[in-house]
């Protein structure tokens, strides 16, 4: 899935679409634990795909995830 892809989503099919790949990645990593996956390239697409729905909605949610700021404690 491209990026422009997932801009075109709205937020009801991105938490969808969202669902279903985290499906998709806890299947490919039964597969993978009992060696009966053949495409291993596939686990990092579906975590970038994951990645890239959930930096979309924080977008378009305004950002409500924890903020990072330039000063240590």
């Amino acid at each position: 899935m491209k990026a422009s892809e997932v801009h075109e989503l709205g937020a009801e099919q991105l938490e969808s679409r969202l669902g279903e790949l985290q499906e998709e990645l806890f299947n490919l990593r039964f597969q993978f634990a009992t060696r009966q996956l053949t495409n291993t390239s596939r686990i990092r697409q579906v975590r970038r795909d994951i990645a890239r729905i959930r930096t979309r909605q924080r977008v378009l949610g305004g950002a409500s995830g924890p903020q990072l700021s330039g000063a240590r404690r």
